[in-house]
């Protein structure tokens, strides 16, 4: 989308959206979904929990490299059914031309939880 066509938010706006940093502890495979997809189990620390959300990142990475990984995830979309899977958040990360998607991470190991502003 061009940037001309792109709707503005508001700074309000921009401020109830909840991105913080988790780190991924476990990764299953997700046949059921329409598009390859691996089910992610996301440790957002002590005050938020755990997590659980579905991503289609399957053409870049694999379960291995994925575990102990640290990402950004919106964490408070409403909760949203995909097939017997409930999906409790959203990673972020950059979708390239073919659809393959690159995570968004800090570079540092950082405290999970920490907020994105």
């Amino acid at each position: 989308m061009a940037p001309e066509t792109l709707f503005p938010l508001t700074w309000t706006e921009f401020e109830r959206i909840e991105m913080r940093v988790g780190t991924i502890l476990e990764v299953q495979d997700f046949p059921e979904a329409r598009k390859p997809a691996f089910q992610l189990t996301i440790d957002f620390g002590s005050a938020i929990g755990i997590r659980k959300t579905s991503a289609q990142i399957t053409k870049r990475y694999t379960k291995e490299v994925l575990v102990g990984r640290q990402i950004v995830a919106v964490i408070n979309f409403p909760k949203k059914q995909i097939g017997k899977f409930m999906s409790e958040c959203l990673v972020l990360g950059a979708v390239g031309e073919e659809g393959d998607v690159i995570l968004l991470a800090p570079d540092f190991k950082i405290e999970n939880g920490l907020r994105i502003g």
